[in-house]
């Protein structure tokens, strides 16, 4: 059941706070779960699966979780995944560990329940349960100016889960349930009807709400600094997975049962996605810190998801954008996770994350740099990666209903734009792998230590998906189509 897969991190992060060997009980379920949550991704048809508990009887509320489809399955898989990969990757301060190792965990469950969820006010309450630690570890053990830093993503992301809520809210009020399933039933044969000018209200709140967690242009500047300032393997969870809640809720909610109001904020959503893209891609280049840099290009990346799905809201028959969407948001969500991970690896290795301060670390660290350049050339798209096949195709998504008669329409016009999105992330992915490890090596780097075994484990975790996943689509497309 998928309560499982939930409750282990829950109960291991109560564990944890008990007494528990903080470091063995966090991996031992993580490794549990990433068994089970691969499981259930791949057998996600199976009603074993499906859960349901009633909690209160007007309104209706079920404690309910199951594979709505392969998507759930994907982001649930995804999940797992970097879990464990950032459990491994941790290193808590002394004394520090009951705080540090129960975060961990209470992201991961907030973050699975939420992509379980069949029920619309728990889909919610997990997201912003999820939330919590995030806050708390930035600003209790962050870097920089941790506690501006938290108060600052407190506020964005309190403010965007409240325009939520509210959207959230008006649907299951018009619906009359706040069962998900049972309102993309009503949405699709007709029984639940919202006239255009709700649906547009209803869709505005959505994009804003959803946005805002997804750090969707302008609302984009809590992100970067949050990431540069959280520990690895809080950035490694938030960016990898928590922050694909957002667009897995328009593709969940947004899209099938408001269709006529996101397509009234195509355009608006358009030179938003091209904001992520072409000024975020700017700002990325300018940064001065691998962390900071990394951070900023993870904002950048969202432009190209939020392409994929503004090509179904252009067209509801458009057969690529979703699968090209969730495609990206797991390859994103498993290569920016190895890059902050990798980040981490390289400031304890040198004491240092600035590129005025790093050069020549691929003389005494071989090791640790090819795994860095294999991460860098992946989140450029290279070709043989999951973040390559992504990429083409959200641009194929964008052209399906391209014909020479009526000429390009504005989503395609704007994909031209957003290509030269790959231009921007080779430079600066480059100019950032060349400075911090060739040439001569500085005082940071000339004894700097290479990966040990325990190192590698985590990366390799995630580098092995991205490759099966660049090798061969069809391992997540059959999923889910």
């Amino acid at each position: 059941m998928l309560a499982l897969i939930v409750a282990l991190p829950l109960l291991a992060a109560i564990a944890v706070m008990l007494g528990t060997p903080a470091r063995q009980t966090s991996i031992a379920a993580a490794g549990a779960n990433l068994a089970l949550g691969l499981w259930a991704a791949f057998s996600w048809e199976n009603s074993f699966w499906n859960f349901s508990v009633p909690v209160l009887e007007k309104p209706a509320l079920n404690l309910s979780f199951g594979m709505q489809d392969g998507i759930s399955a994907v982001m649930i898989a995804l999940s797992v995944l970097v879990t464990l990969a950032a459990t491994l990757n941790a290193r808590a301060p002394v004394g520090r560990e009951k705080l540090y190792y129960s975060s961990i965990l209470l992201i991961a469950a907030g973050a699975i329940g939420a992509f379980a969820s069949t029920d619309l006010f728990f889909f919610y309450a997990f997201h912003e349960l999820a939330l919590i630690p995030t806050f708390l570890m930035i600003g209790i053990l962050g870097r920089g100016d941790r506690k501006q830093i938290a108060w600052k993503i407190t506020i964005y992301l309190g403010l965007g889960s409240i325009v939520l809520l509210a959207g959230l809210v008006w649907l299951a009020n018009l619906a009359g349930t706040f069962d998900i399933p049972t309102m993309v039933a009503a949405a699709r044969d007709g029984t639940l009807v919202i006239d255009p000018a709700t649906q547009k209200s209803i869709a505005a709140l959505l994009i804003v709400g959803f946005g805002s967690l997804v750090s969707l242009f302008p609302m984009h500047s809590w992100a970067a600094p949050a990431y540069a300032s959280a520990p690895a393997p809080v950035a490694m969870l938030h960016a990898g997975v928590l922050k694909k809640f957002g667009l897995y809720g328009l593709i969940r909610v947004a899209l099938p049962i408001v269709p006529e109001g996101m397509q009234a904020w195509l355009g608006v959503l358009l030179v938003l996605l091209l904001g992520n893209l072409l000024w975020c891609g700017m700002v990325t280049i300018s940064q001065k810190r691998f962390d900071n840099m990394l951070g900023s290009a993870s904002v950048m990346h969202m432009g190209y998801i939020f392409l994929g799905i503004a090509a179904v809201v252009s067209n509801p028959h458009n057969t690529l954008g979703i699968p090209a969407a969730v495609l990206l948001m797991f390859a994103h969500g498993v290569s920016v996770a190895l890059l902050f991970g990798l980040a981490d690896r390289i400031e304890r290795a040198t004491g240092t994350l600035d590129f005025a301060d790093l050069g020549g670390l691929a003389k005494s660290a071989p090791a640790l740099a090819f795994t860095v350049g294999f991460a860098a050339f992946t989140a450029m798209g290279l070709t043989v990666s999951a973040n390559f096949v992504g990429e083409v195709f959200v641009f194929l998504s964008a052209f399906q209903q391209y014909t020479p008669a009526t000429g390009l329409t504005p989503l395609q016009i704007v994909c031209i734009f957003a290509i030269w999105g790959v231009v921007i992330s080779a430079v600066y992915m480059l100019r950032a792998f060349h400075g911090m490890f060739h040439g001569p090596p500085v005082e940071a780097t000339r004894n700097a230590p290479d990966l040990t075994l325990a190192d590698r484990i985590p990366a390799l975790l995630l580098a092995i998906p991205l490759l099966c996943v660049g090798l061969y689509p069809n391992l997540l497309l059959n999923l889910i189509r």
